[in-house]
């Protein structure tokens, strides 16, 4: 008990210490860092989507909308809902609000 792992996301850089037992989003956000975006912090929204690139980890319930089989099998994850058996290195993957922004924008366009 007390085991601590190195997190990474790799394109920012940004690395965190994770306890054993707990969430990758969990301990980014305890540490007060922002790699990752957050959304419910429960597994249904996707917006903590990211791609474990090297380590293991366990996973909790996820939607299966944001992280089908074939996702998961890729190691596609919610930052939200893995848990590390090592130290690991992720990739952030924020698809969801790119794709939000952008619909609220053409609709913007469209009103004028």
């Amino acid at each position: 008990m007390g085991e601590f792992l190195q997190v990474t996301e790799q394109c920012s850089g940004q690395s965190f210490r994770c306890k054993s037992g707990q969430s990758v989003l969990k301990a980014m956000e305890q540490q007060g860092l922002k790699c990752v975006p957050v959304g419910c912090r429960g597994g249904g929204c996707g917006f903590c989507k990211v791609t474990v690139l090297s380590g293991q980890y366990s996973c909790g319930k996820m939607s299966r909308m944001h992280v089908p089989p074939e996702a998961l099998a890729q190691d596609q994850v919610l930052a939200c809902r893995i848990y590390p058996l090592t130290d690991l290195i992720i990739e952030c993957r924020p698809q969801q609000p790119a794709a939000r922004h952008t619909n609220e924008h053409t609709t913007t366009k469209a009103m004028r």
